[in-house]
């Protein structure tokens, strides 16, 4: 009779939490909340991309209705031999710059990385060409690397006879210019990354290895150098999407020239879509920029999280 009596109470029990999960009203407030979000992106993010994936299978011009043409725009890509030479030039800028972005900023926040009277005005210091207009920056630059400019009369000032090199009109020195720049632009921004991350390593691991007797490079490459892996990833990253992008300051300084020598994939593709007004071709050619983004960013992603999972 006992066992009879707990069973219709557990019966009932249910009974009472399935009516209550029904009468539990669905709960539409974060929705609410996400609602501005999604609509921003479906505008502006998932809708253009779209449109611009119907439009790489066309022949756009702007002021004529676009034609389909099928794979038509992508075979020629594989045959333009200036498209080849862009691309060429972007894997140049991503040689040159990343190592710079991935070194120099180490350095400068290890130099900054430190509890003494005014350290937070070198740090302002070193991140003010960051937040300084590209096109200022670049025009600036422009005058520096002038055969009259500041980075030869250096040159001359320290012995060196022959250094009258107009760096922005020689083939040879025309991309490594601009790599400098946008190196130097974006230390400031990296160096902030690393000092955050350098702030993090344990304090006791570096009182550890001081007492064992371990030197300054020693505690660095076998100290902070692990604890900062996880940096190392997004910092590569971040700046191979960057120089993969890079634009404005081609554009500025040199405008793709000497004889294509800095000409980028960024600047081919506009130069084709605003200059020529052939958008369809131009479309196709972003659609190959935005493939080559998306795998690095999955990149990024598999790499952050090797570093994490190692630390």
């Amino acid at each position: 009779m006992a066992v009879h009596q707990v069973e219709t109470n557990i019966h009932q029990t249910v009974k009472a939490s399935v009516k209550q999960k029904k009468k539990k009203k669905f709960n539409y407030v974060p929705y609410v909340f996400l609602l501005p979000a999604i609509v921003l992106l479906l505008v502006f993010e998932y809708v253009p991309t779209l449109n611009a994936f119907y439009y790489s299978f066309t022949e756009y011009h702007i002021l004529s209705p676009a034609e389909w043409t099928g794979l038509k725009n992508y075979k020629m890509m594989m045959e333009d031999e200036k498209f080849w030479i862009a691309l060429g030039n972007s894997m140049k800028y991503f040689v040159i710059t990343v190592p710079m972005l991935v070194i120099l900023p180490l350095f400068l926040a290890i130099l900054v990385n430190r509890s003494i009277k005014g350290i937070t005005l070198f740090r302002v210091i070193f991140y003010l060409p960051v937040v300084t207009a590209m096109v200022a920056v670049a025009i600036v630059w422009k005058y520096l690397y002038h055969p009259t400019g500041l980075i030869n009369a250096a040159l001359h000032g320290i012995g060196w006879d022959h250094a009258d090199i107009n760096w922005l009109l020689n083939k040879n020195t025309a991309l490594p210019a601009v790599s400098m720049l946008e190196a130097w632009k974006a230390a400031g921004f990296y160096m902030l990354i690393y000092l955050a991350g350098l702030q993090t390593v344990s304090k006791e691991l570096i009182e550890a290895a001081k007492i064992d007797g371990a030197s300054k490079i020693r505690i660095l490459w076998h100290v902070y150098l692990p604890q900062l892996r996880p940096v190392f990833a997004v910092t590569v990253v971040m700046a191979t999407l960057g120089t993969v992008q890079m634009f404005t300051s081609i554009y500025v300084m040199t405008g793709g020239g000497p004889l294509d020598s800095t000409m980028s994939l960024p600047l081919y593709i506009y130069q084709k879509a605003f200059v020529e007004f052939d958008m369809g071709y131009a479309t196709a050619m972003g659609m190959v920029l935005w493939l080559i983004l998306m795998v690095l960013t999955i990149f990024n992603y598999k790499l952050s999280r090797g570093g994490q999972s190692i630390q």
